[in-house]
């Protein structure tokens, strides 16, 4: 009897440990399934993306003007300031005019000199015509004429310079950027005034040397500047430099703006827009891109079956929710959007529905 209650007492400690575990290989099993990531994925497609350069720039005067005395003078007025808008032809500096009066003598006295030797030269044809003189005097005074009439137009050219330079007009329309003298002062090498044209302007650009065969005079460009918001002032490419600078491996390009209501300054900052046409390329969703902590660098986690890699790529141009691939991840591929905070290289991943 003894020996049939032991075995009893066995079968029944037995059936109390079945369930327990069974109880424990089904805690495992979940436990197991918890640790595993959940993410959530999307596929990267290829699609055709326009291909925008931004670059950053400041406008320029279309030409700068130096205003000079062409001989030294005294400045007596100066009639604008700097900052001010002047139109071509207006009138900037008076400088003195006490030469002008030495020069009006000069060509009064050249003038004199020239009707004497006039009729001198009229006395010696008449004399040749008529016997009483010879040819030789004819030439002779007909050279004298000659001299008479060039020292007369050298006098009439000095007093001309001078009265030009006794005031002195702007000769386009723009801004004045430099004022170097006040009344008073003797004009010495710097030039009195700067007159910035800035109708229209222009911005210099640097350029990838890898875009240098997309971009061509002529072309479209789009600017903003920072003064106007999101207003968009359109522009034309007007020079491209024919050299690539070794040191940055860019390219100068000039861009022109057309400015009639001078609402665009010398020094403004902008921001170009170049159209460089079309490249096929993948685009994944913006969510699928992870920024590599201290560092500039881009990844993308890639599903491969029930696990991901973890695959550098090369950022182009954001397009809204979405980003363009320049390299790292091919078409088709499926690319992990959510969860990639539990992540790393080769983990086990379930994808969520």
């Amino acid at each position: 009897m003894k020996y049939i209650n032991f075995i009893a007492i066995g079968a029944a400690l037995m059936a109390l440990l079945v369930p327990v575990a069974c109880s424990s290989d089904k805690a495992t099993a979940d436990t197991t399934a918890e640790e595993i990531p959940a993410v959530k994925v999307s596929t990267a497609e290829e699609r055709d993306v326009d291909q925008t350069v931004t670059l950053t720039a400041t406008v320029e005067p279309q030409n700068i003007n130096n205003i000079s005395a062409m001989t030294p003078n005294r400045i007596k007025q100066i009639l604008v300031d700097e900052g001010m808008r002047v139109s071509a032809g207006q009138r900037l500096v008076v400088l003195d005019d006490v030469n002008t009066t030495s020069y009006r003598l000069q060509v009064d006295n050249a003038r004199a000199s020239l009707q004497n030797v006039q009729r001198d030269y009229d006395r010696a044809v008449e004399l040749l015509n008529i016997g009483g003189g010879t040819q030789q005097q004819v030439d002779q005074m007909h050279t004298q004429l000659v001299n008479a009439r060039n020292a007369l137009s050298a006098a009439e050219r000095t007093l001309r310079n001078a009265t030009e330079n006794t005031v002195l007009t702007s000769p386009v329309s723009g801004v004045v950027t430099a004022r170097n003298y006040d009344p008073g002062d003797m004009t010495g090498a710097l030039p009195i005034l700067t007159i910035a044209q800035i109708q229209p302007v222009k911005t210099v650009v640097n350029i990838s040397e890898s875009d240098l065969s997309r971009v061509h005079k002529g072309m479209p460009a789009s600017v903003t500047f920072d003064t106007y918001g999101d207003e968009v002032f359109h522009g034309t490419v007007t020079m491209v430099m024919p050299s690539v600078d070794p040191q940055s491996h860019t390219f100068a390009a000039e861009i022109t703006i057309p400015n009639p209501d001078s609402r665009l300054l010398p020094g403004m900052f902008g921001r170009v827009m170049l159209s460089l046409g079309h490249a096929r390329h993948v685009v994944v969703p913006d969510l699928a891109v992870v920024k590599q902590t201290g560092s500039g660098n881009h990844y993308v986690y890639v599903l491969h079956g029930d696990s991901v890699s973890y695959d550098r790529v090369e950022l182009g141009r954001r397009l809204g929710d979405a980003y363009e691939l320049l390299s790292g991840v091919e078409p088709g591929a499926t690319v992990v959007v959510s969860g990639q905070s539990k992540l790393h290289d080769g983990a086990h991943v379930r994808v969520q529905k």
